[in-house]
């Protein structure tokens, strides 16, 4: 086998793989880095051993990502305010009729996977959005059979309790309401604004320490669009705002002189906004502007 079969082989698997990956860390950046280690591993694998590359190569990624996940943990307890997932830019030619994978990467269902542990982030992510076998699951995360059952009946149970279920939203609805929104908080429309937001709206704001941001969740529609407002009001001539495909959902991209200053995503509840997730770290927005194409 040449190294042009392990290229092409991993390339046609990337898109599931950097979506298995980014699931896992909810950090763009940081799946790059294990594609690009897990596909030098790759490279040395003799291909006449590799039954399934599908499987094989997922079981490559996700030991690399469960790594960097463990890794990381430490550094998320010391973090400054908030902790969201980067924002993912997603390529305007991948297909959006898959409800199940537009769900799974939505900015709210990776706030909840924040909330499980190592383990049972990864065998949640590879059981029921990309439908791997247990078995395959435990050779993935070294663990038996029985124990990533018994694993993922928990991770599952956590996630249901944990997601807030609100009944399917129009796209042309959320495109509607995001433009709204943009409208009235650049105008400075404060009743326009109260009118799309939940009684109980929450403004949530990643900023890492390293941009300014509210350090603590703003609750309740009067208080998020007085912050709001007051955050808009001080834009400067040198500030530009588009509506991007972000988490598969409409987002606002602010860019100051050229480069990315903030991503605001929003969650839509009975035809209300419900949460506004802002991710103004920097460090998070180092490649918000590359489109990823996803896959399961």
């Amino acid at each position: 086998m040449t190294a042009d079969e392990h290229a092409a082989r991993f390339t046609l698997l990337r898109p599931l793989l950097f979506t298995i990956v980014y699931e896992i860390l909810g950090s763009a950046t940081e799946s790059d880095d294990v594609l690009q280690e897990s596909y030098l591993r790759w490279s040395t694998v003799d291909l006449t051993t590799v039954r399934d590359t599908r499987s094989y190569l997922a079981r490559l990624v996700t030991r690399q990502a469960l790594n960097t996940l463990r890794a990381g943990a430490r550094r998320r307890e010391d973090y400054i305010g908030p902790w969201l997932p980067e924002p993912l830019l997603i390529d305007e030619q991948d297909a959006s009729a898959d409800m199940v994978l537009a769900e799974s990467v939505s900015m709210a269902m990776l706030v909840v996977l924040e909330t499980l542990g190592p383990d049972e982030r990864v065998v949640f992510v590879l059981r029921e959005v990309f439908g791997f076998d247990y078995d395959e699951i435990a050779a993935a995360v070294g663990k038996s059979v029985t124990t990533v059952r018994q694993v993922a009946h928990r991770a599952r149970g956590h996630v249901q309790a944990r997601r807030r279920r609100f009944e399917p939203v129009d796209a042309g609805a959320i495109t509607r309401i995001t433009e709204q929104f943009m409208a009235a908080t650049t105008t400075g429309d404060v009743d326009g604004l109260l009118s799309m937001l939940a009684p109980d709206a929450m403004f949530i704001a990643d900023s890492g320490g390293k941009a300014l941001a509210a350090r603590r969740p703003v609750v309740g529609a009067e208080r998020v669009a007085r912050y709001l407002l007051d955050l808009f009001r001080k834009s400067t001539p040198d500030l530009r705002i588009e509506m991007v495909n972000c988490n598969h959902a409409p987002a606002l991209a602010v860019y100051r002189e050229g480069r990315p200053a903030g991503v605001y995503l929003i969650e839509i509840a009975d035809g209300k906004i419900a949460t506004l997730y802002a991710i103004r770290n920097p460090d998070k927005l180092l490649t918000v502007a590359v489109p990823r194409r996803i896959s399961r």
